[in-house]
C-alpha cells in the first residue's frame, strides 16, 4: 500500500496509529457510537423521530390504498387479504430487520433468502422502520454487534501484538533434547 492509499492516523488507542483495527460505521451515525460523541444523543433522537414519522407516513399512503380498494368494491374477503398481507409481511420485516441488528446473517445462506425476501420487506416497509424506531430508542441501531465485534478485533489485534513484542533474537536458546 502506498502512503497515498494508507488512512490517516486515528487519535484513538489501537487505531491506525498503531495498526489496529478501525471501528465500523453504522448508517447515521458513522463512527459516534464508539464514544458516543459527535451528536450521538441527537442523532439517535432524529434517527427515532425519522423512522416513527416514515412509518406514520407509511401507514397513511396505505390507508388510501386500502381506501382505493373500497371504492372499487372488490369485496370483504380481498380486503381481509391485503391486510393480512401488510400485516404478515410487516411483521416478517420487523423481525429480519430486528435481527440483523443483533447477528451477523449467515454468507452461504444469506444470498438466497435475500432474493426472496427482498419482496416481503418492500411490502413489510413499516414494520421494518419500526424496528429501526424501536431499537434506536434503545442504542444507535446495530451498535452493540459492532461494539462486540470491534472489542473482539481490538483484543486480537493486542494479542497478536503482544506475542510479538521483543527481539526474537536475544531469546535464550532451548537446550537440545537428548535422544
Amino acid at each position: 500500500m502506498s502512503d497515498e492509499q494508507r488512512p490517516s492516523a486515528s487519535p484513538e488507542p489501537g487505531g491506525a496509529a498503531s495498526g489496529g483495527p478501525e471501528p465500523e460505521a453504522i448508517r447515521f451515525f458513522g463512527t459516534t457510537w464508539l464514544h458516543h460523541d459527535g451528536g450521538y444523543g441527537l442523532r439517535r433522537a432524529g434517527v427515532a423521530v425519522g423512522s416513527l414519522a416514515l412509518a406514520a407516513a407509511g401507514a397513511a399512503v396505505l390507508r388510501f390504498a386500502f381506501q382505493g380498494l373500497e371504492v372499487a368494491a372488490v369485496g370483504p374477503f380481498v380486503g381481509i387479504l391485503v391486510v393480512a398481507g401488510f400485516a404478515i409481511c410487516s411483521a416478517l420485516a420487523f423481525r429480519r430487520t430486528w435481527d440483523g441488528f443483533v447477528r451477523r446473517p449467515d454468507p452461504a445462506a444469506q444470498s438466497a433468502a435475500d432474493k426472496s425476501a427482498q419482496s416481503l420487506m418492500f411490502i413489510g416497509f413499516i414494520g421494518s422502520l419500526l424496528a429501526y424506531f424501536c431499537r434506536s430508542l434503545i442504542e444507535a441501531p446495530g451498535e452493540k454487534l459492532h461494539r462486540a465485534e470491534y472489542t473482539a478485533a481490538r483484543e486480537r489485534h493486542e494479542r497478536r501484538r503482544g506475542s510479538r513484542t521483543g527481539n526474537p533474537a536475544a531469546r535464550k536458546p532451548r537446550p537440545k533434547k537428548r535422544r
